[in-house]
């Protein structure tokens, strides 16, 4: 029995997985919003071992076991990796998916809904926010680690978990329709931040037609690189994993670091309601590059991914700014809001940040041809 209650479906599954020992405790772990994460606590002979049971969101994520495939794909291939160039032992480290007795990456409880464990991995935490540069040097190099682990994965291409996430021709075709069916009457209210959204319409195009031309290639991408998912030592600081796998699918390096860019780079939060606060800090965007380019992954791009490292931080920031807006115009159906503003508050912190690197392109671009030189 646990002496910490957990929902009764995870009691359930726990005899699917071929754990040793019992369980002890277990509670809520991590600050993630889509699935449930649990930490277990399991007695294991004069000691204890721990384990992470996720139940994965099936309305959030439709398909599942394509998305348990790709992590399945994944996370054995860069423990392959790992314990190829550095032992045993680092490869104990990296994200390890346990499977079910039947080989199976997941189980299901008798309602649906589907279940996963991984190793707890010990001695190492995350952090919520880059606070200084070795942080975001240490994320960046991670991140571009973790795709050049990925360059050679065996098998074909990865699942689409979520079609066209990070495809901002789309995300700005919803926008229009947003605009044009104005579901929440708040059209008017917003009328600066759509003409300031339509005014950089081109900008969607940019990399999809680098891509369309061969200029730019498709590769195994993580898509969302905020630095609470890597796990970092307790004692080094420097990384030890990359986590949260469920958004790992076909697409651009490039988005990656955009997407890097949009929240290790940044003055303040996504939320703040003072926009004024929000710009890019050239210093936090200088270790991003640099951290990105010294990692196995500098070897790996081509000289016009390169060139756009700059210009991918632009083009995130002004995809999230268009998702916050649209889910602002369609009335908050899909962002969880603590507050009735809280979707434009997120909208106008992007489109100042747009705006901050627009202003330091410049600077941004002399960043990059130092960093490629070195």
């Amino acid at each position: 029995m646990s002496s910490t209650p957990v929902p009764p479906e995870l009691h359930a599954v726990i005899p699917d997985f071929p754990l040793p020992g019992r369980l002890v405790s277990a509670a809520p772990h991590g600050s993630g919003h889509i699935n449930e994460t649990y930490a277990a606590v399991f007695a294991e002979g004069a000691g204890t071992r721990r384990y992470i049971f996720q139940k994965v969101n099936h309305r959030i994520f439709k398909n599942v076991p394509g998305l348990m495939d790709n992590v399945r794909r994944v996370t054995a291939h860069i423990a392959t990796k790992v314990r190829a160039a550095s032992g045993e032992a680092a490869a104990r480290r990296v994200l390890t998916l346990l499977p079910v007795r039947d080989g199976r990456a997941f189980t299901q409880d008798a309602a649906g809904g589907y279940w996963r464990v991984y190793d707890f991995i010990e001695g190492a935490h995350t952090v919520d926010r880059v606070t200084n540069e070795a942080q975001a040097r240490e994320a960046a190099a991670a991140f571009g680690e973790f795709q050049a682990q990925l360059a050679d994965l065996p098998g074909g291409r990865l699942f689409e978990t979520i079609p066209n996430f990070h495809h901002t021709r789309s995300r700005f075709e919803n926008f229009r329709r947003a605009v044009a069916e104005n579901a929440a009457g708040r059209k008017a209210e917003v009328a600066a931040e759509i003409d300031f959204a339509f005014s950089r319409e081109a900008d969607a195009d940019v990399l999809l037609n680098l891509l369309a031309r061969g200029e730019v290639s498709e590769r195994v991408t993580h898509n969302d690189t905020k630095i609470n998912n890597v796990m970092l030592d307790d004692t080094t600081g420097r990384t030890v994993a990359v986590i949260d796998l469920d958004t790992i699918m076909p697409g651009l390096p490039l988005y990656d670091f955009g997407e890097m860019v949009r929240t290790s780079a940044s003055s303040t939060a996504e939320d703040d309601p003072d926009a004024g606060n929000m710009r890019v800090l050239l210093p936090l965007f200088r270790a991003l590059v640099e951290g990105y380019l010294a990692s196995a992954v500098g070897g790996v791009l081509n000289a016009t991914e390169r060139a756009h490292l700059g210009f991918a931080g632009k083009l995130m920031t002004y995809e999230n700014g268009l998702r916050f807006l649209s889910d602002y115009l369609q009335g908050d159906i899909y962002y969880k809001i603590k507050h009735p503003r809280h979707n434009l508050d997120r909208c106008r912190t992007q489109f100042a940040l747009v705006r901050s690197i627009e202003a330091s392109q410049d600077a941004m671009t002399r960043i990059i041809a130092a960093a490629v030189r070195t």
